[in-house]
Parts: structure tokens; sequence; C-alpha cells
């Protein structure tokens, strides 16, 4: 199963998480694959990129690989313009992928994170 982790972060200490993470690879020292990540900065940031209608065409893609923009947006009885504009987001963001004018959903589960206390 392959999935993507969402989650907001302090910049601060993603900062300094990656100067960790390079530091080990300067070091010669084998850095295992993770999880896929998708940062934001706030909460607000997140809800406002991921809206539910975002989130419902991810769903629709993620049931029924394959379907082009108007077929998607028939589907879900939006407006074609909104719906590729909402595509392209997502295509951006790397949570859909556009091949031959058909779209794919490259996750099959979306974790979301938000810590409440952050490490000092």
């Amino acid at each position: 199963m392959k999935r993507i982790e969402i989650g907001v972060i302090n910049p601060k200490a993603e900062q300094q998480a990656l100067m960790e993470w390079a530091a080990r690879v300067d070091a010669g020292e084998a850095v295992p694959e993770g999880i896929s990540k998708l940062n934001f900065v706030s909460f607000r940031q997140l809800h406002a990129t991921l809206t539910e209608k975002r989130m419902e065409l991810l769903g629709r893609i993620a049931q029924q690989d394959g379907l082009n923009i108007r077929q998607l947006a028939q589907e879900l009885g939006r407006n074609y313009r909104n719906v590729y504009d909402d595509v392209q987001m997502l295509v951006e963001l790397g949570l859909l992928e556009k091949r031959d004018g058909k779209l794919y959903a490259p996750y099959d589960e979306i974790v979301t994170r938000y810590s409440l206390r952050h490490a000092a």
C-alpha cells in the first residue's frame, strides 16, 4: 500500500530536521527511504489547499483510475473549469498523476498529521 503523510509543520523544526538529514547523507550514512510527505506551514493553508471538493475528487480518481477531466466533472456534477483547476493543483502537489490525458491516484492512503506540541 502506497501512502502519503500530509502535515502541518513548524518551519524552524523542519529546517533543523532537513539539515540533520543532509549531514547524515554527507557522512555517507545510509538513509532509508521514508513515507512520502507533503507539508504545510499552517492548518489554514492545509485546508485552503485540500478542500472538501478536492478531497472528493481524489477519492473518485482513486476508485476509478483513468478518468479524464470531462468525465470527472460530469460524475461529480461540477463545472469543468473548476474541476480542471482542482486537478491542476492536485497534480502540482503530486497527489494526482496525468498520463495520456487520463488521471491516476498514485497513493492508496492519505494520512493527515497535526502535532499539538512541537519538540523544542
